[in-house]
C-alpha cells in the first residue's frame, strides 16, 4: 500500500510538472501576441482616423478583440493547468475548451460589428453621401497588420500543435482571421486610392465581405470546442485507432459500450472487454492494464481510461467464432 501512494504522489508530481511547463510555453506564446496586438491596434485606430478608412477602423477594432481574446487564453490556461480534486475528479481541463469557445464567440460579435458598420457606409454612399478617400497610412497599415498577424498565426499554430491546446488554435485562426481582414482592408483601401472617385465605396464593401470569412471561423472554432463541452465524441480516426488496440489485444475475447469525449487537451474513454470466465483477477487486471497503457501511446499519457471487465465464456467465444460472426465487438 504505501508503495502504490508513493507512485501516486509521483504521478501527479509528474501531471503538475508538466502542466506547469505546459502552461508557460502556452503563455509565453500568448503574452508574445498581446504585445504585438497592442502595438497593433493603437496604430491602426490611429491610421483609420488620420487615413479616413471605415475599414481600417473596423481592422483595428478586430485587433483589440485579438488582445482581449489573449487575456481569455492566459486565464484559461492558468485554471485548466490546476490537478484535480475533490470537486474536480478530472481536472479542469475544460476551462481551456471554454476559453477556446470563448475567442469563437468573440470572434462572431466582431465580425457583426464589421459587417454592420461596412453596410451603413455602403447604404450612405448608394443613398449619395460622400465617402471620404483613404490615405496612404491606412495602406501602410494594412500592409504592416497582414505580415505581423500572419506571422503570429504561425508561430502559434507551431506551439498549439506541440501543446495540442485548443485555447491555442483558436487563438491562432483569430490571428489569421485578422490577416484575412488586413488582406482585404489593403485591397479597399488600396481600390479606393488608385482609383478613387466612386470607387472609394471599395472601402466599406471589403470590410463586408471580411466580415462572412470571420464568421465561418468563428463558427468553426465555437462548434468545435462547444461540442466538446457537450462531451461529443473523439474525431472517427482516433475512434478507430481505439478499437484496433482493443481487437488486438491479447485476451479480450469482445467489448463493447465504448464511449469516448475530450477533457481539454486530454481524451478519455470508457470501454467494457470481455475476457475468458477462468482467468483470475490478476490476470484480467493485467489485459486492462495494457489496454490502459496501449491508449496512452496514442491518445496521450495525460489521457483517462475506465475499462470493465466482464467474464465471457469459452463456448460462447468459439461458438461466434465458427459462426464466422466477429467476435470482438459486441453491442
Amino acid at each position: 500500500m504505501e508503495g502504490t501512494g508513493d507512485t501516486n504522489r509521483e504521478t501527479l508530481f509528474n501531471y503538475e510538472e508538466n502542466e506547469n511547463t505546459r502552461y508557460s510555453q502556452a503563455a509565453h506564446v500568448t503574452k508574445v501576441g498581446m504585445a504585438v496586438n497592442v502595438l497593433l491596434t493603437g496604430f491602426k485606430f490611429v491610421a483609420g482616423i488620420l487615413g479616413n478608412s471605415s475599414a481600417m477602423i473596423a481592422d483595428a477594432a478586430h485587433s483589440l478583440s485579438d488582445f482581449m481574446t489573449d487575456i481569455a487564453v492566459i486565464v484559461g490556461l492558468r485554471i485548466s493547468r490546476k490537478p484535480r480534486d475533490s470537486t474536480h475528479n478530472y481536472g479542469h481541463g475544460k476551462i481551456e475548451t471554454l476559453a477556446a469557445a470563448f475567442i469563437g464567440l468573440a470572434l462572431a460579435v466582431v465580425a457583426f460589428g464589421i459587417l454592420w458598420g461596412g453596410l451603413q457606409k455602403v447604404f450612405a454612399f448608394f443613398r449619395g453621401e460622400s465617402l471620404p478617400t483613404p490615405s496612404s497610412i491606412a495602406l501602410i497599415a494594412a500592409v504592416l497588420s497582414i505580415m505581423s498577424k500572419e506571422w503570429l498565426y504561425r508561430y502559434t499554430t507551431i506551439y498549439a500543435r506541440k501543446l495540442k491546446s485548443d485555447a491555442l488554435t483558436a487563438n491562432a485562426w483569430h490571428h489569421r482571421s485578422d490577416a484575412l481582414s488586413s488582406l482585404g482592408t489593403m485591397i479597399g483601401i488600396g481600390g479606393a486610392i488608385l482609383l478613387g472617385g466612386k470607387w472609394v465605396v471599395l472601402d466599406p464593401i471589403a470590410a463586408v465581405i471580411l466580415s462572412f470569412f470571420i464568421f465561418k471561423v468563428a463558427f468553426d472554432i465555437s462548434y468545435k470546442n462547444l461540442n466538446e463541452l457537450l462531451e461529443a465524441s473523439l474525431d472517427s480516426e482516433t475512434y478507430r485507432n481505439i478499437e484496433r488496440v482493443l481487437d488486438s489485444t491479447d485476451g479480450v475475447l469482445g467489448f463493447h459500450e465504448l464511449k469516448t469525449r475530450k477533457i481539454g487537451n486530454a481524451m478519455a474513454a470508457d470501454v467494457h472487454i470481455e475476457v475468458d470466465r477462468n482467468l483470475n483477477i490478476v490476470d484480467a487486471h493485467e489485459i486492462s492494464t495494457q489496454i490502459e497503457n496501449r491508449l496512452k501511446e496514442i491518445c496521450g499519457s495525460n489521457g483517462h481510461f475506465s475499462i470493465h471487465v466482464e467474464p465471457c465464456s469459452d463456448s460462447e467465444y468459439h461458438k461466434k467464432n465458427r459462426s464466422g460472426t466477429d467476435n470482438r465487438t459486441r453491442s
